[in-house]
């Protein structure tokens, strides 16, 4: 159980990344709140979430950024190996930087990560960005969701977990 809490929570790190690479497209939520709590209220980021508060990075989320956050949804955390999980659990520097992976700094609406072939995440990596057969892939993600609009970014949720180098 706590690992799947855990993956959750990833993957709403993921979607505050998403958030971090900004949008100026229109949203597709009717309330906009910050990243996470529109990654919170969305109801399929639910592990996200709770890795974010884990490993202490609510606060920085909620700030005024833009961020663009690439969040894994619960189904891509439920596909991590639950070692993988709960080594993250047991090492918040660790899951700290790979959460940060999952955030761009600025707001990057889904018009313009298409025409981007790289993005810096917060962890200082950059993370690559292609289109093939006119699907969005984001370090090996397939982007499943574009711009759910929050008041400090965007969020892009993708279908799994990006674990940096």
């Amino acid at each position: 159980m706590k690992n799947a809490r855990f993956v959750l929570a990833l993957v709403a790190v993921a979607a505050v990344a998403a958030t971090a690479l900004g949008s100026s497209a229109s949203a597709t939520t009717s309330k906009e709140g910050d990243v996470v709590s529109t990654a919170a209220g969305a109801g399929n980021f639910t592990t996200l979430t709770s890795l974010l508060k884990k490993a202490g990075l609510v606060g920085a989320l909620q700030a005024k950024g833009p961020f663009t956050v690439l969040a894994p949804t619960d189904a891509a955390f439920a596909r991590v190996p639950k070692s993988t999980l709960a080594a993250l659990g047991a090492d918040r520097a660790k899951l700290r930087s790979v959460l940060k992976y999952h955030v761009i700094a600025g707001k990057v609406p889904a018009a313009k990560v298409v025409k981007l072939r790289s993005a810096k995440t917060l962890n200082g990596q950059a993370v690559r960005i292609r289109v093939v057969e006119g699907k969005v892939f984001v370090g090996g993600a397939r982007v499943v969701k574009t711009d759910i609009a929050a008041s400090n970014g965007v969020i892009h949720a993708i279908n799994q977990v990006l674990i940096p180098r």
